[in-house]
């Protein structure tokens, strides 16, 4: 292939990197027990009634879907009190964000956003030739919104928000939001990335976009976590029908699929399989992070369903995680997120965590004489 067929910002990309499968990790030490604590995915699996639709659907695969996907928007409708207009639907919230890089940015267009988010959204932008601005987070690891106000230029097309955030699982308050925007001018795009909504919302100072309605702002959440469905790949945004329509121009026509609709069509109508899920990630949450603490770690304080905590170096990171590979364990190494000093965590069901817990007091001798404490 010649060289000139690539553009450069292409070609240096790096591609995105998931976390390690469970099927990857039997295959190479032959373990039969294997907690993936890697992804953040619900431990809890999908909704009956999400199994139920899919089931149901499986007959008619042979049909494309829904191009309006009116019984999902409908659900979502009546859900968040909006219009069909309102709505976009994707594959998974990464979709949307292709939608989004592919309409609203373009070779040498900057995008404003923190170091140390989501870098699935660096990628994106990076593919289209955007120039990545970032602001350090906060000592407490959190983005900070006077940093990147602060940043805002005439160059700058987008800002993007995870919040709460991954990998640190922090999240900006009310005040810290509603402050960000008196700066952002109104023809400056603001995403807010909000995968972790459904941990997020428990928090009383925490900004639920569904509260405001400015026109420069896309809502993107997902059914992703914790609804269950990673495997379906569905994900949902939110904004003014101005935005939504240009969305939809550059929107690939039969996305997300037949299954994956009818998947989030059933998982919507489970609230006691959400409050469950929101229920063991609470008592998972406080198990891991005094497990953490008493071990000598740091936890970031976190809003969603993971927990990242500092190693000191990349080489004791990789440690950590090959270590706990050779009991049977998955956690995610954070190189990729400009954190190669940090792991995470995902919070799984109590067995996990107590497979976890058993193979960390198994490893942490080594590690301890390796490495010690940060």
């Amino acid at each position: 292939m010649h060289k000139s067929l690539v553009p450069d910002y292409l070609r240096d990309l790096k591609t995105y990197q998931a976390g390690k499968p469970i099927e990857e990790l039997a295959r190479e030490k032959g373990l039969t027990k294997i907690s993936k604590l890697a992804s953040n995915e619900n431990p809890l699996g999908p909704s009956p009634y999400a199994i139920k639709e899919m089931t149901m659907g499986l007959w008619d695969v042979h049909r494309y879907p829904d191009v309006g996907a009116y019984k999902l928007k409908s659900a979502l409708c009546a859900l968040y009190r909006l219009k069909p207009e309102n709505i976009i639907l994707g594959n998974g919230s990464e979709g949307i964000m292709a939608y989004i890089v592919r309409a609203f940015l373009g070779e040498g267009q900057e995008v404003l956003t923190s170091e140390k988010t989501f870098i699935g959204f660096y990628i994106l932008a990076r593919s289209v030739g955007a120039q990545i601005v970032t602001a350090p987070l906060t000592e407490d690891y959190r983005y900070d919104v006077t940093a990147i106000a602060n940043k805002i230029t005439d160059k700058t097309k987008i800002i993007y928000i995870a919040n709460p955030n991954n990998p640190t699982g922090t999240y900006i308050t009310k005040n810290e939001f509603d402050a960000l925007m008196t700066k952002v001018p109104p023809h400056v795009l603001v995403i807010l990335d909000e995968a972790y909504f459904e941990f997020g919302k428990e928090e009383a100072d925490y900004p639920d976009s569904m509260d405001y309605r400015y026109d420069n702002v896309l809502t993107l959440r997902t059914f992703s976590k914790a609804y269950g469905l990673s495997g379906i790949r569905v994900g949902y945004g939110f904004g003014h029908d101005a935005l939504i329509s240009i969305l939809h121009k550059v929107k690939l026509p039969f996305e997300p699929n037949l299954v994956g609709q009818l998947g989030a069509y059933g998982a919507l109508s489970d609230q006691p399989h959400l409050e469950r899920t929101l229920k063991n990630n609470r008592k998972a949450y406080q198990k891991t992070f005094q497990y953490l603490v008493d071990k000598g770690f740091n936890p970031i304080k976190s809003i969603t369903n993971f927990i990242t905590f500092k190693t000191g170096s990349a080489e004791a990171s990789d440690f950590l995680f090959q270590s706990l590979c050779d009991h049977g364990v998955i956690i995610r190494p954070l190189k990729a997120n400009e954190m190669p000093d940090y792991v995470r965590v995902s919070l799984g069901t109590p067995e996990e965590m107590e497979h976890f817990f058993s193979a960390m007091d198994l490893v942490l001798p080594a590690y301890t004489q390796k490495f010690g404490r940060p």
